[in-house]
């Protein structure tokens, strides 16, 4: 069983400023196991780095899938077709690949599992999914963190 992981846990220079998220905890659950890195940002064609990014207040990534809601950049701009497509492209490699688990950034509104940050751009968390994590799960795919690989 192949296992996708948000490429920035891997250090890949993915993340939004341009740096990355790098977890020993994952690079050494990885060991041994045949894995295939995404990054749905990039892969929905948003630049590195990018402004940052956060799914509208108080809405969900259910909505966003709907077409219901939407992710803004910090500076207003609509920036939702590129997570949508971002995470399109990965469900598609997942099913492709017959991937059961994602090992994916929590936080993230692209990858975020177990929490997002709430629309406002200060720094508060709030409990939901990334837009990827969402439609993995939509479609029978285990979605985890970082933290839940121990």
């Amino acid at each position: 069983m192949k296992i996708i992981v948000s490429g920035c846990l891997l250090g890949n220079n993915c993340k939004y400023n341009g740096g990355n998220n790098y977890n020993e905890n994952v690079v050494k659950f990885l060991e041994n196991k045949d894995y295939i890195v995404i990054c749905p940002e990039e892969m929905g064609k948003l630049t590195i780095p990018r402004v940052p990014s956060e799914i509208q207040y108080s809405k969900t990534a259910d909505e966003v899938l709907k077409n219901e809601a939407k992710v803004l950049s910090k500076n207003g701009d609509d920036v939702t077709k590129y997570f949508i497509d971002g995470a399109n492209k990965a469900l598609e490699i997942a099913k492709r690949n017959n991937c059961k688990l994602a090992i994916l950034k929590d936080g993230s509104p692209s990858c975020g599992s177990n929490y997002i940050y709430d629309g406002n751009f200060e720094g508060k968390k709030i409990d939901g999914k990334g837009v990827c994590a969402r439609l993995l799960e939509n479609n029978g795919i285990e979605v985890i963190s970082e933290y839940d690989v121990l």
